[in-house]
């Protein structure tokens, strides 16, 4: 098994000092302090090009090793910003969008992508690590697991939340949510 650790970005300047890319705030970097320093070892460290993803994992210490451009999880006519916070099952209304073969399923599979990129050169036994954003981590779930208990999986991802993925035989066989406030008691 090869496991891959998927991460949201930690918490983000608010107003005017939040800068072009979001940068993090300085409770968004002693979140993900907290956070990384139960995490990895990891053999390949790969985040969003966004600096609130980069700064992420260099605040749960971990050098990146390369970035991708992550399209949007937000898709015209299918799935509204911040639609996942709104809906009462999201991840089953994700997966029904995948499986609709529409616009958002392309933007799926192009996530799922990302996701198996960042194993590139991972040994078995090994993890990497992937910074990104909500929104598009729910609907890359939804198209690595389209068979998945949809319902059990919880509320999108807060600032910080992970998923940990285990990876054999050419595909993604187990999940498990790892949520921020386990570490923050909020």
């Amino acid at each position: 098994m090869i496991w891959l650790d998927v991460r949201r970005h930690s918490l983000t300047k608010k107003g005017p000092a939040r800068g072009r890319g979001s940068h993090l705030s300085a409770e968004g970097v002693a979140l993900a302090r907290l956070i990384g320093a139960g995490a990895g070892p990891y053999e390949r460290v790969v985040t969003s090009a966004s600096p609130r993803a980069v700064e992420t994992a260099v605040a749960m210490g971990f050098a990146v090793d390369d970035t991708a451009e992550w399209p949007s999880g937000y898709v015209a006519d299918e799935i509204p910003r911040h639609a996942q916070w709104e809906w009462a099952d999201p991840y089953q209304r994700l997966a029904a969008v995948v499986r609709a073969g529409r616009t958002a399923a392309g933007v799926a599979g192009e996530l799922r992508g990302i996701f198996l990129d960042a194993l590139d050169g991972v040994g078995e036994g090994g993890s990497a690590l992937l910074v990104g954003h909500g929104g598009a981590i729910e609907l890359a779930l939804a198209a690595c697991f389209p068979d998945g208990d949809h319902a059990s999986w919880g509320a999108p991802f807060a600032h910080c939340d992970g998923v940990r993925l285990g990876f054999t035989g050419g595909r993604f066989a187990t999940l498990a949510f790892d949520r921020a406030v386990t570490y923050t008691g909020r």
